[in-house]
């Protein structure tokens, strides 16, 4: 798979996005905490992404299937990067009005709208569909090893060289995303525009597809109602300034520690692949999030904090080795931007939204109540999913909808 050039350009891109993405949300998120003192600021820095990329997500994943997939992620990434050098220029002022970076925010929130729906589809374009499997555990688990890499890399960077420089590694790294993106061959789009057919009508036929099948949105539903209140992430400047006292660095290591626990337990579902009782997998690895998360909320020390983020992050690098194989294998090609665009509409309500809830209940209930309450929210929507999905409790991805040659060729590459 790695003699693929257009696999590895494309390995190369998502992986330099991710790590930029993850510095500037540590940067952004603990210079903002920095100015304010004020968890619900964080909250509505979330808000603010939240609201262009799911707005638009729709939008994005119609011309993901209608349009060159690869041309939309060229243009994302580099407005990505046009952000990143803002926020440098924008830092070299007397200080770094929140307005400013609230418009960049906001700014890239909208093209992320557009970026997730063709990175999805793009992605499986540049695959075989029988190595589907394999490579979606190759993207998960550089994800995470750049999400690893980018909080401790963005909190150092702080630390030594201040938010201009760290802004300005970031540019590097979208740059790079960018130029990746450029050097794969462009791509026929998958689907024409249907005779008479409307863009709602386009995007309502995906709509209706994910929620047509309950293995789809009960696989999503789980994900965003879990996180949205079960998420600690954007809390973490108020546990590392106020509450145990670690400084940017020590931000920047709890914020890599869920990516730690991720990307483990992906490397470990690369060899065992969690195909066989999937659903239970899925289901058994949320609730152990929530449990996870409910002792970080109790924790009053440094290292089992630590160790409860990266269990976390563990249990959920489970769920989302699930997850993403319920969406490369349940799409059928010519929806996959449209498909790609609701889950990230679930993924973007469950972080972006998550995290204002988080900031509005820290600020309500106090910051460790808020979270270990969300956990427990977690486990109670666990045991819902659960009844309100057989199918999925059942799911057996051994048991995909392809023709048994395909399936054998995907089993012997896996």
């Amino acid at each position: 798979m790695l003699s693929n050039p257009e696999f590895r350009l494309m390995l190369l891109s998502s992986a330099a996005s991710t790590l930029a993405g993850a510095m500037l949300a540590v940067v952004i998120g603990y210079r903002v905490y920095e100015r304010t003192h004020n968890p619900l600021s964080l909250g509505i820095l979330g808000l603010v992404e939240a609201i262009p990329a799911l707005s638009f997500a729709l939008l994005g994943g119609h011309l993901a299937d209608r349009f060159d997939r690869r041309g939309i992620l060229l243009a994302t990434r580099g407005i990505a990067l046009l952000g990143a050098l803002g926020l440098a220029g924008l830092s070299s002022s007397t200080g770094l009005a929140l307005v400013a970076v609230y418009v960049v925010v906001f700014v890239t929130g909208l093209a992320r709208g557009f970026a997730d729906p063709a990175s999805g589809a793009l992605e499986a374009m540049v695959v075989p569909r029988v190595q589907l499997a394999r490579a979606s555990t190759y993207f998960s688990s550089a994800g995470q090893a750049c999400a690893i890499l980018g909080p401790a890399l963005g909190g150092l960077l702080y630390g030594t060289l201040g938010a201009r420089g760290a802004f300005g590694i970031a540019a590097v790294f979208y740059a790079i995303a960018t130029v990746s993106v450029g050097m794969i061959r462009p791509k026929a789009p998958p689907l024409p525009q249907a005779q008479g057919e409307s863009v709602w009508q386009s995007i309502r036929a995906g709509y209706r597809y994910v929620f047509g099948q309950q293995v789809l949105w009960a696989s999503m539903a789980l994900d965003l109602f879990a996180v949205l209140f079960g998420g600690a992430i954007a809390l973490l400047p108020a546990f590392a300034n106020d509450l145990l006292k670690v400084g940017p660095q020590g931000l920047g290591l709890m914020a890599a520690a869920p990516s730690v626990g991720a990307l483990v337990a992906m490397l470990i579902a690369a060899r065992y692949p969690p195909l066989r009782h999937a659903g239970r997998w899925l289901l058994a690895s949320v609730a152990g999030f929530g449990v996870s998360i409910i002792v970080f909320g109790f924790s009053q020390s440094f290292i089992l904090s630590l160790a409860m983020l990266a269990l976390s992050g563990g249990f959920d690098g489970v769920s989302m080795v699930v997850r993403r194989l319920i969406l490369r294998l349940r799409s059928p090609d010519a929806m996959r931007g449209r498909i790609a665009a609701v889950s990230s509409i679930f993924i973007g309500a469950s972080n972006e939204i998550g995290a204002f809830e988080s900031g509005m209940a820290a600020s309500l209930l106090g910051v460790r109540r808020a979270v270990w309450a969300g956990g427990l929210v977690t486990l109670g929507v666990v045991a819902l999913v659960a009844n309100a999905a057989p199918i999925l409790r059942g799911l057996n991805l051994l048991e995909s909808h392809w023709p048994e040659a395909d399936r054998r060729a995907e089993l012997e590459a896996l």
